[in-house]
């Protein structure tokens, strides 16, 4: 009987630089380091799962142990493919290049086997590689012990990491490497590629088909491999779009199109029709809400830049629906629409009924896009357009509706200078308040709701907010605060030091005073005491008190 073939992704698996796609960074820097014989000590490629790490480390293995068909050749950047050290690479089976996945081998122990068995020359090869998948799953430990080899690398021995989490590598041992980031393949470029194989394997997908394959692939080659090798056994030759479609899960495009239309206008019935139709058909409760985030940041893109292309593989009547949805739907509706999906997806993801999830997410969509926004509410009152039978409450912090009875009215007391917060700071008892008001603010400036002015350098830290909670407290309105670098009037007390001073200074001119101090040489007047109403008895209080 004859032997299963192969998987696509095993059965193409790239031999040679030239058969990999979208990484032209990584053959040029190590095209050239061969070229120049400035090869690094240890690589760091890092990616998406299946964009080809493990097949990249496993191609520089070969160009650097490479020796040609006549067993007299070099390092090279295009690997012969059949000298024995290229065949057993490919093979899997070179004793001197050990593949290790430190998913399963995390430990210190095994690390330790690593570097034991790096002080050993390679048995028949020009160097011995060690390629590490998964790396960052190493412990702490693990990565310490390696460091020092990494530091000091024997002459022979080359170390090739590869991860999908490269944040959770060391710094200290990402500095030792060389680093490549391999980058997702795009769906245009997948696409041909995967057309490619199709002609190898005399199959035939339309271009459309492959479109929705390498999409669905996600810039991942052996994901997109792995997704024809379904559709060509679960398919027939040459398949519509619709059963590619039922097979990936995904959603008719015109029908995202009537069924995003139909939120934005509250029509849920419709909805529900559309929705349960595509899950009839195999759609994944996920995947509608993933396609409808997606839809939602393309046509949010195509609202700002009209004359942009974002929508890859649209035909001209959905690229004019698309076009005519971001025209007609607002800004906000879109960034909602953004938010609200983000927190579906995440719903739906550990939903035990995902299509109730997704019905329900669906349902909240809608009636937020019935909603108006606070604008077109700010709007509306200032045209006394309020809603019948609902009575609003405006704070310059908060923007309520309520259907109960009418709120209740603020205070009246408003405040025209520092000197009226200052009295009605003493007659509340606030008498610290009043203090540090008097001695640590210079008002610049003072209006409805605000006050602008600047701070003594010592004043104390919360004087700001006591400020702002007294005149809440005493107007019912919420005040702001602008504190500024410097600037603004003297103090309530340096005016009233600056007003004593003068006095003093009209005072020793007077007859008696001049009399006095002739009288008692050397004796100065300190202090002048007033005879006027009760609040400057709480002035001197507040003085003495301070």
């Amino acid at each position: 009987m004859a032997g299963q073939s192969p998987v696509l992704a095993r059965k193409y698996r790239p031999q040679i630089f030239d058969d990999l796609i979208g990484q032209d960074a990584l053959v040029r820097t190590i095209t050239n380091a061969i070229q120049q014989n400035r090869l690094a000590q240890a690589y760091m490629l890092t990616g998406i799962r299946g964009i080809g790490k493990t097949t990249s480390a496993r191609i520089i293995a070969k160009g650097l142990n490479c020796i040609g068909p006549d067993g007299k050749g070099d390092m090279t950047p295009n690997p012969c493919g059949k000298c024995p050290h290229c065949i057993n690479i490919a093979a899997d089976s070179d004793m001197d290049v050990i593949e290790i996945d430190a998913a399963s081998n995390t430990g210190v122990d095994n690390v330790r086997e690593i570097i034991e068995g790096a002080k050993y020359n390679p048995v028949s090869a020009r160097f011995k590689f060690y390629i590490i998948d998964e790396v960052h799953m190493l412990t702490k430990a693990a990565f310490n012990a390696l460091l020092k080899t990494l530091e000091e690398p024997p002459e022979r021995v080359k170390f090739i990491f590869a991860t999908t989490e490269i944040r959770k590598v060391p710094v200290t041992i990402l500095s030792r490497c060389q680093r490549f980031d391999l980058k997702r393949i795009d769906t245009p470029v997948l696409a041909e590629y995967l057309g490619t194989i199709c002609q190898k394997e005399q199959k035939k997908f339309s271009e459309e088909a492959l479109q929705l394959i390498a999409k669905a692939g996600d810039g991942s080659v052996r994901d997109s491999l792995s997704l024809l090798d379904q559709a060509m056994t679960q398919l027939p030759n040459n398949p519509s779009i619709e059963d590619v479609r039922k097979m990936l899960g995904i959603a008719d495009k015109s029908v995202l199109l009537d069924l995003y239309q139909n939120v934005l206008q509250g029509n849920m019935p419709p909805c529900f029709d559309l929705v349960n139709q595509q899950y009839a058909n195999g759609a994944d409760p996920l995947s509608i809400a993933q396609d409808l985030l997606e839809l939602t940041h393309d046509l949010t893109t195509l609202k700002i830049l009209p004359n942009s292309s974002p929508f890859q593989g649209a035909t001209p009547s959905e690229l004019q629906r698309l076009k005519d949805i971001a025209t007609n739907a607002s800004m906000q509706s879109l960034t909602a629409a953004w938010q609200m999906l983000l927190k579906g997806i995440q719903e739906i993801r550990t939903a035990d009924k995902p299509f109730q999830a997704l019905e329900m997410l669906l349902i909240r969509w809608a009636y937020l896009s019935e909603m108006p926004t606070p604008a077109q509410l700010l709007k509306s009152i200032k045209k006394n357009d309020i809603v019948p039978g609902a009575s609003l409450s405006i704070s310059t912090s908060s923007l309520t509706t309520s259907t109960s009875s009418i709120p209740e009215q603020k205070n009246s007391i408003t405040f025209h200078d520092l000197k009226e917060i200052v009295e009605t700071a003493q007659k509340a008892g606030e008498r610290l308040l009043a203090y540090n008001i008097s001695n640590y603010i210079h008002l610049i400036r003072i209006e409805p709701q605000k006050i602008t002015c600047s701070f003594a350098s010592d004043a104390p830290k919360n004087l700001s907010a006591d400020l702002s909670k007294f005149l809440q407290k005493h107007t019912g309105d919420i005040w702001q605060i602008e504190r500024l670098a410097s600037g603004g009037e003297a103090t309530l007390q340096e005016k009233k030091q600056a007003a004593q001073n003068q006095l003093y200074q009209t005072l020793e001119k007077t007859p008696l005073v001049s009399e006095i101090e002739q009288l008692f040489k050397g004796a100065k007047i300190q202090r002048i005491k007033p005879l006027q109403t009760d609040l400057s008895v709480e002035d001197e209080k507040q003085e003495d008190d301070s």
